[in-house]
């Protein structure tokens, strides 16, 4: 049975590993130039806050030349490459036997139905882990410099992109795609279902992302606004609503960002009088800056309240995401094997 799905998969297999060759010298190359320009531009030997310069020079000769976009290109094409190969390598893997009606023949040998799909999802489903696993290491080392001068690895793109998510997603892929062709037993519409309905959870999940580690929280004077908005009450005086920058963590997800007062009560709107160092004159009129107002804030007591996830937690939520997708996959897997021994005919 190993050796007929080895014979029926070896076109798909030998071509991946052609394309995994093909990327590996692509990305080494390229990731090992990336790598001199990022220690020749000084950013890898900074540390603390005096390296935007360095870090400018890095990026300014990375922009300047296409070939050192390579990384972030595959990055890019990782958002679909796991879908698409678990769809063409799952969806037909059942479907094809049902639209050829091949599968009485194949299923009223020595081997059980259930034995045969379970050999086929193993074998496939591991080549489909393994390639985007290895995909997904090349892409993560490749664009590594780059990650760490823009510290962006839990935007949600980038994120997608990186680490062991992508093999969960793959896995997901390949899984969904199997049941919908066992389901619909046509190849092409079990196609478009699972990547419609993949699409459709994958939006899902990164608004999951947020709740499944509990956000930290971080009280600190306000340093900077995304913008302030004053109104005017008759009598000169009025109302700020401030809405501050957030955090100034490298790397961090800010959630949100509110004002407090001095008790620690998220305030909505700052009271303004018509005078004085916090009023409607300093904060709105024509002599007033953002600079003096926020000085004026922060000697009357108003900090920052931010809602956050720090970039050191970028693992766990990989782990986490990627277990989530694997679990998903175990259910559909089990859900096929019940259902091609008791519906399947």
């Amino acid at each position: 049975m190993i050796w007929l799905t080895w014979r029926q998969f070896r076109a798909q297999s030998i071509a991946a590993a052609a394309a995994l060759v093909a990327t590996a010298v692509a990305l080494g190359l390229t990731g090992a130039h990336v790598a001199h320009l990022y220690a020749a531009s000084g950013a890898a030997a900074c540390h603390g806050g005096g390296c935007a310069a360095a870090t400018a020079r890095f990026l300014a000769v990375v922009n300047a030349g296409l070939g050192d976009h390579l990384p972030l290109l595959f990055g890019t094409a990782m958002i679909a490459i796991p879908v698409i190969l678990g769809t063409f390598w799952g969806a037909p893997l059942v479907a094809r036997e049902l639209e050829t009606r091949t599968g009485l023949l194949v299923w009223n040998q020595s081997v059980s139905r259930t034995r045969w799909l379970a050999i086929k999802l193993g074998l496939v489903g591991l080549a489909v882990m393994a390639v985007a696993g290895l995909l997904s290491l090349m892409v993560t080392w490749a664009a590594s410099p780059i990650d760490r001068v823009n510290m962006n690895w839990l935007q949600p793109a980038v994120f997608s992109e990186r680490g062991v998510v992508p093999v969960g997603y793959a896995t997901f892929a390949f899984a969904l795609a199997v049941t919908a062709g066992m389901l619909i037993r046509r190849t092409v519409p079990a196609m478009a279902v699972t990547l419609t309905v993949f699409t459709a959870i994958q939006f899902a999940m990164r608004a999951l992302r947020a709740h499944l580690i509990a956000p930290l929280h971080s009280i600190a004077p306000i340093q900077g606004v995304n913008g302030m908005v004053v109104s005017v009450r008759p009598g000169g005086t009025g109302s700020l609503t401030v809405y501050p920058a957030g955090s100034t963590l490298p790397g961090a997800w800010t959630y949100s960002a509110q004002t407090v007062n001095a008790a620690g009560h998220v305030v909505r709107t700052v009271p303004l009088t018509a005078t004085g160092s916090l009023s409607v004159r300093s904060c709105g009129g024509p002599e007033g800056t953002s600079v003096t107002c926020i000085d004026a804030l922060v000697r009357h007591g108003y900090r920052q309240l931010v809602t956050y996830q720090p970039a050191s937690r970028f693992w766990e939520f990989q782990w986490y995401e990627t277990a989530i997708f694997v679990a998903l996959a175990c259910a559909l897997a089990g859900l096929c094997c019940w259902w091609i021994r008791r519906r399947v005919s």
